[in-house]
């Protein structure tokens, strides 16, 4: 990520549920993007984006909150393993976009935005 830390005193100065609402968009974005063979390297990006915001955020979270955005942040390494053998199947890319989907809903919620 380039400005990792201009970057990350901008995102911090939004309040909790903003930024969680921002790591959902980008999983929002992910789903989005699945659909089409040349973004493969939008997701990469989203991805990498997402584990930034991630560790961000965590220490400004309650418990219950901290312990998912771990689970996502997990989620997402294993993403980024896979990603490659996913992206050539077209039934393995549509689980993944399901999977994000479904990730991006949960986080929303979870912000108190919706």
């Amino acid at each position: 990520m380039k400005n990792a830390e201009e970057i990350k005193k901008r995102y911090l100065k939004d309040e909790l549920p903003i930024r969680l609402g921002g790591i959902a968009a980008n999983l929002a974005r992910m789903y989005s993007f699945s659909s089409n063979d040349n973004h493969l390297r939008a997701i990469e990006s989203l991805l990498d984006e997402s584990k930034y915001y991630i560790e961000w955020t965590v220490r400004d979270a309650t418990i219950e909150v901290q312990g998912y955005l771990i689970q996502l942040q997990i989620q997402l390494a294993l993403w980024q393993v896979q990603l490659m053998r996913v992206w050539t199947d077209a039934n393995k890319r549509q689980s993944f976009a399901n999977d994000v989907n479904k990730w991006s809903q949960e986080l929303l919620e979870l912000s108190g935005l919706m």
